[in-house]
């Protein structure tokens, strides 16, 4: 494999430990078969309940059933590639301690991972997606809708792809990130002249990307501070040794980084997860509005209470409203496009949310309504909402700014939702990534970022800071990148520990990191001048 050679000239030339030979034990086997076995058994739920949803669904061409399958193939491809890239750094610091077997760890890594995407709230998924320009969201069925979602894909795809070929640790949200940000620009610049267009969210990119610029250097502070702080307090010097050929550390330090290596994994998966699944969503919702629009899971019984807030925020609007528009929504489109308030504002979506509440009154459930206009017009009032109250809710009380919180609740129960065989799908596409490619990304991570071989205490230090740095974002509903908060702790334990830093990889980690928000947002604006040519 030469141009394997050209990225990793020769281990043997390498001052550290080579990779650990994959093990071939009955453990590793069992454990390999244990985890083809979940897979098989999680395809199977995927299948089985995608044909349940679609049941019924008689349209009078095949052309929406061939976009939604070619369009998951390649969302569920993207999340098979970021298994390569991100997770396979979780792996890294326990193959290189020999902590675990490689065969081992990647299996308890996939695992980990699986459990992650299944308990994930959906917060990030939906983050990533409000990023988008909300006339493609809400015509997302459309030509333009399916030029953008294509566009993504293919575009992050394709960046992760040739990044791992070289054996670069580069970001998944970075790469998805900048593809969301090139079809915003492109979709404003092919705007008609005088029409009205929206780009890109840039108050949340700019909040995203900030969080993205952050986390390597928490990841390299924190990681330096905490391995020097183990140092004071921890008394055993084994911690801070480098293995001795190929015995395994200690059992607690063992335990340590088995451990901490499942917590990055758990919160890769919780987190970059996501981003898939809000994509899928966008696919489902786009070629399938009937089965997806609005969530499955509000029934009959549910309808009274949504109503009854329907009516309650409705009264309060209308109390409010200067003036009644005569295209209410095309009203509150534009308010959410430029976030200026006008006297239409609040009179446009209290038309909106009136009339949500007459025809879920009149149908008696979320199911007897057109779920796609339903859809949009909660969706457009949900982000009317979320606008408003960044901006105070302006003219309202304590009291009316209570129900307008308890109305965007209910809009994202209905609009929000994430099925679990969404989640299962993406689950399985992470595990196989991992299982197929995690050795490039690992070699890089463990043998070629420091000049000496990882200690117990650096590996654990640098999963500690992952696995807290992660789940935080989890919490607040943004996106990180696995990669670069693994790595840059990795070096900044090389760093504290005087081991040195191989600069070329630095240097080449660095360079990667630098262009994949550009590169991204060039291959994704072409990919959508060209689709929007060819739709």
């Amino acid at each position: 494999m030469a141009h394997l050679e050209v990225l990793q000239p020769s281990l043997d030339e390498s001052p550290l430990t080579p990779l650990p030979a994959v093990s071939g034990g009955l453990a590793s086997r069992l454990g390999t078969v244990a985890l083809l076995a979940v897979l098989a058994l999680g395809l199977g739920y995927v299948v089985v309940n995608v044909a349940a949803d679609l049941r019924g669904m008689g349209t009078a061409s095949a052309l929406p059933f061939v976009l939604l399958g070619v369009a998951l193939l390649i969302a569920l491809g993207f999340e098979f590639v970021n298994g390569f890239h991100d997770t396979a750094n979780a792996v890294a610091t326990v193959i290189y301690t020999h902590s675990l077997p490689a065969h081992a760890a990647v299996v308890l890594s996939g695992l980990c991972n699986f459990a992650g995407v299944l308990l994930s709230t959906g917060a990030v998924a939906y983050g990533i997606v409000s990023l988008l320009p909300v006339e493609l969201i809400l015509r997302v069925g459309s030509e333009a809708g399916f030029a953008m979602v294509f566009a993504l894909l293919i575009s992050a795809v394709l960046w992760n792809l040739g990044t791992w070929a070289l054996g670069l640790p580069s970001s998944s949200s970075h790469t998805l990130i900048g593809s969301i940000i090139g079809v915003g620009l492109m979709n404003q610049l092919m705007a008609a002249p005088g029409a009205a267009a929206s780009g890109v969210d840039w108050g949340q990119a700019l909040k995203i990307i900030q969080t993205l610029l952050i986390s390597p250097i928490v990841g390299f502070v924190c990681a330096a501070g905490l391995l020097m702080l183990m140092r004071g307090l921890i008394k055993d010097k084994a911690l801070f040794q480098a293995p001795k050929g190929r015995k395994p550390p200690p059992a607690w330090i063992r335990a340590l980084l088995v451990l901490t290596c499942s917590g990055v994994s758990f919160a890769h998966g919780s987190n970059d997860g996501q981003k898939g699944m809000g994509l899928i969503m966008l696919i489902l919702i786009g070629t399938m509005p009937a089965a997806y629009g609005l969530n499955r899971g509000i029934t009959a019984a549910d309808t009274a209470a949504y109503v009854a807030t329907f009516d309650r925020a409705s009264d309060v609007l209308g109390r409010h409203a200067q003036r009644v528009p005569a295209d209410p929504r095309a009203v509150v489109e534009d308010y959410v496009r430029s976030g200026t308030m006008t006297s239409a504002t609040l009179g446009g979506l209290h038309e909106l949310t009136a009339s949500i509440a007459d025809q879920l009154r009149f149908s008696g459930a979320l199911s007897g309504v057109a779920q796609g206009q339903m859809r949009n017009d909660m969706y457009l009032s949900a982000e009317a909402l979320r606008r408003l109250q960044k901006q105070g809710f302006p003219l309202l009380d304590d009291d009316d700014r209570a129900v307008m919180k308890e109305l965007l609740g209910r809009y994202d129960h209905a609009t929000r939702y994430i099925p679990t065989w969404v989640k299962v799908g993406v689950a399985i596409a992470l595990g196989l990534g991992t299982m197929v490619g995690w050795k490039r990304t690992v070699v890089t991570v463990g043998e070629k970022i420091g000049k000496e071989h990882l200690t117990y205490g650096q590996g654990a230090s640098a999963q500690l800071v992952a696995m807290g740095t992660i789940g935080a974002a989890d919490v607040f509903g943004l996106p990180v990148s696995t990669t670069h908060v693994l790595s840059s702790g990795v070096a900044g334990t090389m760093a504290a520990n005087g081991s040195g830093l191989q600069w070329s990889t630095v240097r080449n980690m660095a360079t990667a990191w630098v262009l994949t928000l550009p590169a991204s947002i060039v291959l994704a604006g072409g990919l959508f001048w060209l689709f929007r040519h060819l739709f």
